[in-house]
């Protein structure tokens, strides 16, 4: 299976702090995490570093923090002809503030104009496209050219153009935040009807994709023979949330190329994004695929009679 993911790769640096700071004060750290992130880069980056021939389409700038970001997609021998280099934008750098207590995180993006890709020449036939929907040209132009693709979506923030991608793909998988506002209910975890309802609204919208909404700590919701469920999160002490969305798109695409059933799929990003919230840093962060097996075999073998038996409805 070839996959191209296609959209936005950025350069992360994260600090801990004990808590937000206040204004007009100084801090000094010794020390700070850096690694590549960005949504479509990272999911690119750990079906790389899990075996999956993956070739990347995003924009870096002519820098220091460009030239990181393509060694690392090297190491994961992530295909570099469509990474594109821009001598007008720097490239996109997150600074992070990770809260120690909680691993709640509070990110600032530091971008200039938005540089949209410009090659689209490929000179291969992807059997899975996947965008985070910050490249709308470059989407529509590969889903044209590749209609017999599978085609995901990471909805994770809400714009007309992605809104509009949506239609157009086969997975939908979107963030709590997403969910909410378009089907225009709260998720109220106490009221299971809501998360029914929420997702039978979702479907209203979009009936032609299979739809995964992450809920954080919470874990998933998603529909298996018509019947709506929810993966419980796994139970882990949280150092660092940064990426762990990201963590699960690429761990989801990855169950996909290997033709796993949307259960297995979404059982595994469920336990790789929990898995990875536990080590600073998104890249760093991703686990082994090997860890993440061995999780689902033990889950798998546990006195559940399925990994996704919770209904939304019960």
């Amino acid at each position: 299976m070839k996959v191209l993911c296609i959209g936005h790769s950025s350069y992360d640096i994260s600090l801990e702090v004990d808590e937000y700071p206040q204004e007009n004060t100084k801090h000094r750290f010794t020390g700070s995490t850096r690694c590549g992130g960005g949504p479509a880069g990272n999911a690119a980056y750990l079906l790389g570093k899990w075996g999956i021939d993956t070739t990347l389409a995003t924009v870096v700038g002519s820098d220091d923090f460009g030239d990181k970001l393509k060694k690392e997609y090297s190491e994961v021998n992530i295909g570099s002809n469509y990474i594109e280099t821009s001598f007008d934008q720097p490239t996109s750098l997150s600074l992070i503030m990770v809260n120690k207590q909680t691993g709640a995180r509070t990110v600032f993006n530091v971008q200039g104009e938005f540089t949209p890709l410009k090659k689209f020449n490929y000179d291969f036939v992807p059997d899975i496209v996947f965008t985070d929907g910050h490249d709308y040209g470059a989407t529509t132009n590969a889903i044209a050219k590749f209609p017999q693709a599978l085609k995901i979506i990471d909805a994770g923030r809400i714009t007309n153009e992605l809104l509009e991608l949506c239609k157009y793909m086969n997975y939908i998988v979107c963030s709590k935040g997403f969910a909410e506002t378009v089907s225009g209910i709260k998720i109220n975890f106490d009221d299971p009807n809501t998360l029914v309802n929420v997702y039978s609204n979702l479907l209203k919208k979009y009936p032609q994709a299979n739809i995964v909404v992450t809920l954080e700590n919470k874990g998933a919701l998603y529909m298996d023979n018509r019947q709506i469920k929810i993966m419980p999160g796994l139970n882990v002490t949280a150092k660092d949330t940064t990426g762990a969305g990201d963590i699960f798109h690429g761990a989801f695409v990855y169950g996909l190329a290997n033709n796993f059933s949307l259960e297995k799929s979404v059982t595994l990003a469920n336990i790789a994004g929990g898995l990875s919230v536990a080590t600073i840093g998104s890249r760093y962060s991703i686990p082994e695929l090997s860890q993440v097996l061995d999780e689902y075999a033990k889950k798998v073998a546990s006195n559940e009679p399925n990994p996704g038996q919770q209904t939304a409805n019960q």
